[in-house]
């Protein structure tokens, strides 16, 4: 008998319009079995919409079964008066950390969940203590948690979870929104949880390299479950994963390419299980002596920060946006005052790709908040073509609608009924007919990919990748020269995030807007982005074309940055003694002039 058994499960729900009235029936999840043993770590993946949220909610008795059982360490969901010894059994931890922290202090947010359990005071704050030890959040335990990174605060929710004493935990995307430093260690605390203390793991997630620590993987695509096995036999199905809306983790996407091209043969693939192991390979198949400097650990020596690094860029500082030694400090003359930004120096010109990149807390967002005047700066000044927009008799509305931003998340800014009410909302706010309105929405509707059968659907209703278009779509209809956006990728699918990427690169070429995107991919920035800006503790600390950034060696070093797998081949290569060009930094680029030699 499985710790959690899933029998023929079939998840059922109405989709009903404004007014309440039923307009479908929509079945989420269909006729799905398993059985997950306690201890496992198990991995769920699939494609926005794919139901794995719906699947991990019946786990934890959120949702119950429309037809089929679920039963978690021997109760059934379906009863009501167990549901709570369910979800005590089986914890959550959401994608969002600020959905879930309610405290005032860290100790207190974690404490929350055995209170209501009724642990006694003494066990409720030993539970505390080791929730805060084993997430490494000790420290800030009388820190409010509003004060704390994303990391943090996903930690955080981590300890609320433990302190009452789960025999499970789900993790429903719950990296999703993390720089790629806190995803790691977010990860790396899920298994240490499964294999030090035994807590049985579902990881729900779109990412397929969080899924290599996994026991088993479960693929699936519209409710059903297509595929089961271990990592590397799920990985060994390229179809179907990409039939999925899926794409295979990087490392297995490179191993997989060198064994079409004949490189390397099956059982050299077979022996590689990191990056780091591949670089070596292909050193030591393409060179005699590998010369490149490592620690005695046998890992790349780091560097913590890789230092001001900037590119000479030439441009006129009567055009475009200026920033001009820009300070910006939260909490000023408070406790917790904080310098977001430090001695900020940027130009943002015509038609570029402009990547920010930088860990959580690094000073990317408050950045971009400034470029259309929803910040001011405490010192220093911002310019647009060449005038202070500080100047009082500077027009902000109109700069807001030559910079239009789009935040991280897009149900922010959704709000009417419809699409085609909610995209039309700013220019009809613009001075102009009702009829030149409806055009541009409908215009801007088309430019992000979007089909004019949504048109009257509740914006709210659509996919997160939707979303993410409409509210593309409500910027452009005000005609926009430059288009900041804020993450615009988090939270999407592999496919999802491709086709966004890809209508901003058209909006770039066809339209010659500027595009300025926050990232944490830097396998996006590295396809994508013209001009990458690093920051880090709100400074800018490189800037430059992608080329040039990536030619960096202390950037390659930094473990605050997750540098493509192509970047890392090509320096090792490089400081193996190979005559390489280390400004490719694509895929085919790399193993095009390898496959010549």
């Amino acid at each position: 008998m499985g710790f959690i058994e899933i029998k023929n499960l079939v998840f059922e729900y109405f989709r009903r319009d404004d007014e309440g009235n039923v307009e479908e029936m929509v079945e989420a999840i269909s006729d799905i079995s398993f059985d997950v043993e306690q201890g496992d770590f198990i991995a769920i993946v699939g494609k926005n919409g794919s139901g794995k949220s719906t699947l991990a909610k019946q786990i934890n008795a959120l949702l119950t079964p429309s037809e089929g059982t679920v039963i978690v360490d021997g109760i059934d969901t379906k009863d009501e008066e167990l549901r709570l010894a369910v979800r005590k059994t089986a914890g959550m931890v959401f994608q969002n950390p600020d959905n879930q922290i309610i405290g005032s202090l860290v100790e207190e947010d974690v404490a929350f969940g055995p209170e209501n359990l009724g642990f006694s005071k003494e066990k409720i704050w030993n539970q505390v203590d080791n929730a805060l030890d084993c997430t490494e959040m000790e420290e800030y335990r009388a820190v409010n948690p509003n004060n704390l990174s994303g990391g943090q605060k996903q930690r955080v929710a981590i300890a609320g979870v433990l302190a009452m004493e789960p025999k499970c935990i789900i993790f429903d995307e719950a990296t999703a929104m993390l720089d790629p430093v806190s995803r790691k260690h977010i990860l790396n605390t899920a298994v240490m949880l499964n294999k030090e203390k035994g807590i049985t793991i579902i990881w729900i997630t779109h990412h397929m390299d969080e899924v290599i620590a996994a026991d088993k993987v479960m693929v699936m695509k519209q409710g059903k479950l297509m595929l089961q096995g271990t990592p590397k036999q799920i990985f060994d199905k390229e179809d179907v994963i990409y039939d999925c809306g899926l794409m295979p983790p990087n490392l297995y996407q490179y191993i997989n390419f060198l064994l079409e091209q004949k490189m390397i043969d099956r059982e050299e693939a077979e022996s590689i299980e990191s990056d780091e192991q591949l670089v070596d390979l292909l050193c030591t198949k393409y060179s005699d002596e590998i010369s490149y400097s490592k620690t005695s650990s046998g890992k790349t020596s780091v560097n913590k920060n890789p230092g001001r690094q900037y590119q000479h860029l030439e441009y006129n500082p009567a055009e475009g946006i200026l920033l001009d030694n820009v300070n910006y400090i939260y909490n000023k003359g408070f406790a917790g005052e904080t310098y977001a930004l430090k001695n900020i120096d940027l130009h943002i010109g015509k038609g570029e790709f402009i990547a920010v990149i930088g860990s959580t807390g690094s000073g990317k967002s408050t950045l971009m908040q400034h470029l259309n005047g929803l910040l001011m700066p405490e010192t220093g000044s911002v310019y647009y073509n060449g005038k202070d927009i500080s100047d009082k008799d500077f027009p902000l509305k109109e700069l807001r609608q030559k910079v239009g931003l789009v935040f991280q998340y897009p149900e922010y800014q959704l709000f009417a009924e419809s699409v085609e009410q909610d995209v039309a909302f700013g220019p009809l706010n613009m001075n102009i007919s009702r009829v030149e309105a409806n055009q541009r929405a409908y215009s801007a509707i088309e430019a992000v990919g979007l089909s004019d059968t949504i048109y009257d659907v509740p914006p709210l209703s659509l996919s997160g990748g939707q979303k993410r278009r409409v509210a593309i779509a409500g910027v452009l209809a005000m005609g926009p020269e430059y288009l900041v956006l804020d993450e615009p990728t988090s939270g999407l699918d592999p496919v999802s995030a491709k086709d966004l990427l890809d209508m901003l690169k058209k909006l770039q070429h066809e339209q010659g807007i500027t595009i300025v995107m926050v990232s944490h991919s830097m396998e996006e920035v590295a396809e994508y982005a013209d001009r990458i800006v690093v920051m880090d503790n709100g400074e800018i600390v490189v800037d430059g074309e992608a080329a040039y950034v990536y030619s960096l060696n202390t950037l390659i070093d930094s473990p605050c940055y997750d540098v493509p797998l192509g970047v890392k081949i090509l320096h090792g290569l490089k400081a193996a003694g190979i005559d390489i060009d280390i400004c490719k930094h694509r895929k085919k680029d790399v193993f095009a002039e390898l496959c010549s030699r």
